[in-house]
């Protein structure tokens, strides 16, 4: 069979569209009750007091939990793993409040409407401190991380004033994008269910196994006492990849209840518990000759974490590997803040550096009058210039001809404002797309079963990206049975391990476990019928013999084959099943593993009002192999709506008075929506990548967003002649100009 790469449609389509899918707040349990979150009013101080008595005397009402009633947790409710594994969590351990909307109660009831009504009857009193979360005012108490994410925090190579010195041509500039929230439409929600010492936790996560161990190490319980299961989730893009201070407040009140216990963030919750983007501000400073070589390059980047849990956006990565420039240095640093711990969101460090790096680039394009795609492609990389390692697989030269060609590049005037249509001044704009290519260790298991039908099954997740599709793809062409007639089991920790679903690395990492383990059973189905002299296939020989639609058939003789179903009852009518475990080797010490892009943007800017619109984008991906075509689009159209979204609308606007967000809702919190988007062009190169995992996959769900933003300013900067450094590009920021 040849199913992967095939644009076959999604198994849980249907499921999605008739309402049948299950998400974490939609399982029944009987005599099942409701939690509400209650959440501080103040970005810094104490708990002066607690008056519960209103709450607790109304009808249904079975559990106030505070900090003077909440079960004492190990360590104090302290992370036994290292962030980002554990996050600081905030678990009515003691009466602090150290941003805005931290969790400090939890009101469980009979109904819904019961909690939601008795958590506004809870009076809380605070004392209130100073507290810090103006960034510009707190930079200087900005501070190095250690290794964010396990990576340096700054890199030097050559000499950066050398560099200077031989680069007539420069660039120094500064560049903010603003914090930003996920706002996933399935807000957070867990359902906790406890039988005896054994917990059972309904949730909507980036990772069911990781989740678990976090929630063992918590409550400081064998994490075989812990399962967590989430077979559908509505989106997650990086804030679900943590299990948050929720998870484990729903499971304390599960406990002191003796009943089974949901709990879902309301929406403005999900602005401060849960994690964002935070704001960075990025100074770079480049240098190159006439002839447009780069000489030098320094990157630095300052974001914002929390007080409780150093946090980075890692924004320098992207300029550490993307173009061959001899001297450069980069730094990260961190400002605290009265603010929630910042978290992953899609492409973090490379959605916000790529921004940087890339709008610097189209700059010193302009300061060296030069094409921006040449510019690009004189300091393309051939190796990886900070790794010092060759690329695993890399076409993003082909990916500029291909976009270029397909978007009309040449078409492009240099001069800003040479364009127009009418009353529309139209810019082209262009920047590169990267993201690394990711994996972890995981495992599978398939079984065929006596009816003919194989369950394959891993413990990772479908986050609405594909997962159950693409995996039965890979399963049915290495089993040769037809893809009905497997069933595809995920999102429950109790399944063979596999890793969170966040860095691009769930295909790479599940796919090559999944055919490995479907491949053992194929073989053990062979060998079965092979060795059955009952069987029409008995005595023929192994290279002659293949598997199609589930049954072992003969290459040369097709009339002789042999059903599945018939070869296990034949055998005592067990299952077959096999179990794989893959895991890296070390690939990642012999080659550098990244997946390229290149993206178009055309953009029309109202000469009298400024509103910009975007009518088309034209992108082409290096990505490894591609397993379903369809899928694969639609992760790439996801990721260049939210790359739209974020060059043009996304903020989270904070008040600086409270340290309070004030558009935590979705009504002023502005996405892009369907009149937002033109024309989405997409072209995958689809060359399968030799040194990632046996399939040559890699993964694509963030490099989607990774380029846009920078390609949006660009043209907006070509349209109308005005470099707008601070995202998102609003039309505030460019109409004074244009009036000019």
């Amino acid at each position: 069979m040849n199913l992967i790469g095939q644009p076959v449609d999604r198994i849980d389509g249907l499921l999605k569209v008739t309402g049948e899918a299950r998400y974490a707040a939609e399982f029944p349990e009987a005599r099942l009750a409701h939690a509400v979150l209650v959440t501080s009013t103040i970005a810094r101080g104490t708990i002066a007091s607690i008056d519960a008595s209103r709450a607790q005397a109304l009808p249904g009402v079975l559990l106030v939990m505070t900090y003077q009633n909440a079960p004492r947790l190990p360590n104090g409710g302290k992370p036994a793993l290292a962030p980002p594994a554990g996050r600081r969590l905030s678990l009515l351990q003691d009466n602090e409040v150290h941003y805005s909307n931290e969790p400090v109660a939890v009101v469980v009831a009979d109904t819904l409407e019961h909690a939601t009504d008795a958590a506004r009857q809870l009076r809380i009193t605070y004392q209130s401190s100073a507290a810090t979360v103006d960034f510009t005012q707190a930079k200087p108490n900005a501070h190095a991380p250690d290794r964010p994410q396990g990576r340096q925090t700054d890199t030097q190579r050559g000499s950066f004033d050398d560099g200077m010195r031989s680069g007539a041509v420069r660039v120094d500039a500064t560049y903010t994008t603003p914090i930003e929230h996920h706002n996933p439409m399935e807000p957070h929600a867990t359902m906790a269910r406890w039988d005896g010492p054994q917990l059972t936790l309904y949730d909507a996560t980036q990772g069911v196994s990781s989740a678990a161990q976090a929630i063992a190490k918590t409550f400081g319980m064998s994490p075989a006492d812990v399962r967590v299961i989430s077979p559908f989730v509505g989106g997650g893009f990086g804030c679900k990849g943590s299990s948050w201070s929720h998870v484990s407040l729903c499971a304390m009140a599960a406990r002191q209840t003796g009943r089974p216990v949901r709990l879902a963030l309301e929406r403005p919750q999900m602005f401060g518990p849960v994690g964002a983007r935070p704001h960075t501000e990025q100074r770079f400073i480049l240098a190159a000759r006439p002839d447009g070589t780069l000489t030098a390059m320094r990157h630095d980047s300052l974001s914002n974490t929390s007080v409780i849990e150093d946090w980075t956006e890692t924004c320098c990565m992207v300029t550490r590997m993307l173009y061959a420039v001899p001297n450069q240095v980069t730094t990260h640093r961190i400002v605290p803040l009265n603010l929630g711990t910042p978290t992953f969101m899609r492409a973090p460090g490379e959605t916000t550096g790529s921004f940087a790096l890339e709008s610097a680039m189209d700059e010193l394009a302009v300061a060296l009058h030069m094409d921006p795609l040449a510019l690009r492609l004189k300091n393309y990389a051939e190796a990886d210039p900070q790794e010092n390692k060759p690329w695993s697989g890399k076409s993003l030269r082909e990916c500029y001809q291909i976009g270029a060609q397909k978007f009309g590049w040449s078409r492009r005037s240099a001069a800003p404002r040479s364009m127009c249509d009418g009353n529309a001044l139209i810019g082209l704009g262009m920047a590169t797309a990267t993201y690394p290519a990711n994996r972890s260790e995981a495992a599978a298991i398939a079984r065929i079963l006596p009816d003919g039908t194989a369950m394959v099954a891993s413990g990772t997740q479908d986050l609405g990206t594909g997962t159950y599709t693409v995996m039965t793809q890979v399963a049915a062409d290495a089993l040769g049975f037809a893809p009905e007639h497997i069933h595809f089991a995920l999102g429950d920790s109790s399944l063979p391990r596999a890793p969170v679903s966040g860095g691009s690395q769930s295909a790479a990492s599940v796919s090559p476990a999944v055919r490995d383990a479907a491949n053992q059973a194929r073989s053990q189905l062979i060998t079965l019928a092979l060795a059955d002299e009952a069987s029409p296939v008995y005595g023929i020989a192994l290279e002659d013999i293949t598997v199609i639609d589930g049954w072992v058939t003969s290459r040369s003789q097709p009339g002789k084959r042999d059903p599945a179903a018939a070869i296990i009852a034949r055998s005592g009518g067990k299952p077959i099943e096999a179990t794989s475990t893959v895991k890296p080797g070390d690939e990642k010490q012999k080659y550098s593993f990244h997946s390229f892009g290149a993206v178009f943007v055309e953009v029309h800017v109202d000469a009298e009002l400024g509103t910009i619109r975007v009518p088309r984008v034209v992108a082409a991906y290096d990505v490894g192999r591609v397993l379903n075509l369809k899928t694969a689009r639609s992760q790439l159209m996801g990721g260049i709506v939210w790359g739209i979204g974020a060059a043009l609308q996304e903020e989270t606007l904070l008040d600086t008075r409270y340290g309070r967000f004030t558009n935590a809702n979705l009504a002023e919190y502005h996405v892009p929506v369907n009149a937002d988007i033109g024309a989405l062009d997409i072209t995958f190169i689809d060359r399968p990548d030799p040194y990632i995992n046996s399939l040559g996959v890699r993964g694509i769900g963030e490099i989607g967003i990774t380029g846009v933003p920078a390609a949006i300013a660009n043209a907006v900067y070509h349209a109308t002649g005005v470099r707008v450094r601070d995202l998102p590009v609003t039309l505030d920021k460019v109409m004074g100009a244009l009036q000019v």
